[in-house]
């Protein structure tokens, strides 16, 4: 394994943080061999620059890609729960990446970061290389923080934010998926435990409302992160006639899934144009080649998906959760 390469990648681009490049030596380098024996050196460097790539390793497929998480993490992968989009399980808690139309981008965000437990660390795996764009960008959330106005910073920071999700039946991920169960009275405990007011509708459809913290203190690092998904959440995030389709199903209260300010006041389209732009401004993006490895520090860094054409088939897996409620802002 390489030490980290500062250099522009094959189709970079962007002006953020880039991860950092470590490349195998020689064909048929030993991802694992180089993970154990250089385990310390790579968790600083994700500290420090938010994600890494694996490049030039024969990795194995979907099993040796788990060994990768079991390697680096030093547990087993973790399971999707509290599901907000489609994945299909390959293998385990090997999953595909979200199951949305090729045509579509996929908006930068930080996995589940409107739950009360999240993911730490990320991992995925490029099986098989799109034909055209399909990148991971990335953005890093400390930038990103960094470049916001102050006041659209400190509204935040002073009324948090809500995410409001309504599972209709026959729309949508149904709520039996995204919760892993079929007994309400389970989900009504999951909620409880979580810090989500869950309300079953007169249809049997589900309500749930939580108020988190848009802005974090990173468990090790100390920094202060833009960790939320107040602006992949929102209804005008999604294309534009996608979301003038689904107000016209829907009231807004009753929208699949929604933000507000913490205290269920309208977040205005100024500031969610504001906050996209900021993403945008700070992300990055690669193109993938077959047996990549990318580990993403999820707090600090955003991730997103561009459209795509050809086959690509990205593995994606999560481990080490996090769980700073009692940091929240600090």
């Amino acid at each position: 394994m390489t030490t980290p390469d500062q250099k522009p990648l094959p189709g970079w681009a962007g002006t953020g943080t880039a991860p950092a490049l470590y490349s195998a030596v020689g064909d048929g380098a030993s991802v694992l061999d180089d993970i154990r024996r250089r385990r310390a050196e790579l968790r600083q460097s994700l500290n420090r620059r938010g994600a890494l790539l694996l490049r030039g390793y024969a990795v194995g497929g979907v099993d040796g890609f788990d060994a990768v998480v079991r390697a680096f993490s030093g547990t087993p992968p973790l399971a999707y729960a509290e599901r907000s989009s489609p994945r299909s399980t390959i293998k385990g808690q090997v999953y595909t990446s979200t199951d949305y139309p090729p045509a579509e981008e996929i908006f930068l965000h930080n996995e589940n970061s409107y739950q009360a437990v999240w993911p730490g660390t990320l991992y995925f795996y490029c099986a098989e290389p799109p034909v055209t764009q399909g990148a991971t960008p990335l953005a890093d959330t400390r930038r990103v923080l960094a470049g916001l106005d102050a006041e659209v910073r400190e509204e935040f920071e002073r009324r948090g934010w809500q995410v409001v999700r309504n599972f209709h039946t026959g729309f949508g991920v149904p709520w039996q998926e995204a919760f892993n169960t079929t007994d309400p009275d389970a989900v009504i405990a999951y909620c409880k435990e979580r810090d989500i007011v869950a309300e079953w509708r007169p249809d049997g459809g589900l309500r749930t409302t939580a108020h988190r913290a848009a802005v974090h203190r990173h468990p090790v690092t100390g920094e202060h992160v833009w960790f939320n998904h107040a602006t992949f959440f929102h209804v005008s995030t999604v294309a534009a006639e996608v979301g003038a389709g689904l107000r016209a199903i829907f009231p807004d209260e009753d929208l699949p899934t929604n933000t507000y300010y913490g205290d269920g006041g309208a977040i205005p389209d100024e500031v969610t144009d504001h906050l996209r732009a900021v993403y945008r401004a700070n992300s990055v993006r690669f193109d993938w080649q077959r047996d990549d490895v990318l580990i993403v520090d999820n707090m600090l860094t955003a991730h997103a998906r561009e459209p795509f054409t050809g086959p690509r088939r990205i593995a994606v897996a999560m481990a080490e959760p996090s769980d700073t409620r009692s940091d929240e802002g600090n």
